[in-house]
């Protein structure tokens, strides 16, 4: 593994169970089989990716939240808090107001991702600055929420998911060109790849043109990245 590049693994809930995400078909997620857990159970699935590549961080996509606008699935990050107790959760809880966001940050269940398609404007992103991870998404060549976000780096917070859907477990690799130019961009940030990792190769890659880590879940679940 490339020295100081962090693997992130992902988790993906709904109706609190872990689903396996495909190409961003969000509806179409079923229960993960892994051979990293027993159940599709969050604590259990969190812990064995943790386990398998030694990871301090955790994403969390709480997609009830992101596709249907309900609360943050408390019950499942606490359950996933108790199995991983030392994990430092980023949680995209579909977030777009600040009054959400707070009550989250209250509730101690980890930092906030600010998704760029669940934006109407860059005013959230701007005033959360960097208690929050923003996260610039796009499916296909189509960017997803306010021309802003994408366009204005000055908007943006230190830590940044670059978040590609259409590739996200369809092992088509990452956007390298897309990261690298969003790197020249605006060279202080930190880079996080989402979406298309396959293992050891794609991680020497995205090292190689400054992208701070990734986050992966595919590649964990079939063995291609472990410790």
């Amino acid at each position: 593994m490339a020295d100081g590049f962090e693997i992130i693994p992902v988790i993906d809930l709904r109706h609190g169970q872990v689903v396996r995400a495909r190409a961003g078909e969000r509806a179409s997620y079923a229960p993960i089989v892994t051979p990293l857990a027993k159940e599709s159970s969050p604590g259990a699935v969190a812990r064995g990716l943790m386990a398998a590549v030694r990871a301090t961080r955790l994403y969390v996509a709480d997609l009830d939240a992101i596709i249907d606008g309900t609360p943050p699935d408390r019950a499942s990050l606490e359950a996933i808090r108790c199995a991983c107790p030392d994990a430092r959760l980023w949680v995209d809880a579909g977030f777009s107001h600040a009054a959400g966001v707070d009550a989250f940050l209250a509730a101690g269940l980890g930092r906030p991702v600010i998704g760029s398609e669940s934006q109407t404007d860059a005013g959230l992103v701007r005033a959360l600055g960097g208690r929050a991870v923003f996260s610039l998404d796009t499916r296909g060549s189509e960017r997803l929420g306010p021309d802003a976000l994408h366009d204005e780096p000055a908007h943006w917070p230190r830590d940044v998911i670059v978040m590609t859907l259409g590739r996200v477990g369809a092992g088509a690799g990452p956007d390298l060109d897309r990261l690298a130019a969003l790197r020249a961009s605006s060279p202080a940030t930190r880079l996080y790849a989402a979406g298309g990792v396959r293992g050891p190769a794609d991680v020497a890659a995205l090292a190689g043109i400054g992208v701070a880590g990734a986050l992966v879940a595919s590649a964990i679940h079939d063995g291609s990245l472990g410790a």
